[in-house]
């Protein structure tokens, strides 16, 4: 015999949807539509002083984008560091080399989200950048277009221990993002 969650056969085919209490379906639609992933990533930088450009691939998340609550949202993903292309084979090799990225000993650059808010213009996330065994805090800026999220940061990679040029402000990274949100 079904069980009937303490109501009469009649109360309980009036509250159910194909023999699931409505709560539950609810319940199962609420979570469906209320939560977003990453599911694709194309992630490219910009290197101003040596007027560098490249891109960096092999993404993984377990970001969750909660829409009814987006401070409860959680940013979690990682690059396969020797993944790094400059579109140049020589100095691929010298940047994943020990000297720089040190792929080896280092293969994923990490970010995990610590807040993120809801702004006028999109989303800005704040977290941890680990890049070469280094982590610090770094806030990226998101705006949603359809079923994609673009967004930007900057850093500088001497901060990280990869000193491409002597002065602080020539070691200048942007970084962008499109994220495939599913």
């Amino acid at each position: 015999m079904a069980t009937t969650y303490g109501c009469s056969k009649t109360e309980y085919v009036n509250n159910s949807f194909f023999g699931f209490p409505v709560w539950v379906v609810f319940f199962i639609c609420t979570q469906l539509t209320a939560q977003i992933q990453i599911i694709g990533a194309d992630i490219s930088f910009e290197f101003p002083s040596k007027n560098v450009t490249g891109t960096i691939s092999g993404f993984e998340s377990t970001s969750i984008i909660d829409i009814d609550s987006i401070e409860n949202s959680k940013f979690i993903g990682s690059v396969t560091a020797k993944t790094l292309d400059t579109n140049n084979g020589l100095r691929n090799w010298s940047l994943r080399g020990g000297k720089y990225f040190d792929v080896d000993d280092y293969p994923k650059i990490k970010f995990e989200s610590a807040k993120v808010i809801q702004t006028d213009s999109g989303l800005e996330v704040t977290g941890d950048l680990t890049l070469k065994g280094t982590s610090k805090p770094i806030t990226i800026v998101f705006v949603r277009k359809g079923n994609q999220l673009m967004g930007s940061t900057s850093l500088y990679c001497i901060d990280y221990g990869i000193k491409i040029k002597k002065k602080r402000e020539d070691n200048l990274v942007k970084v962008n993002f499109l994220f495939d949100l599913n």
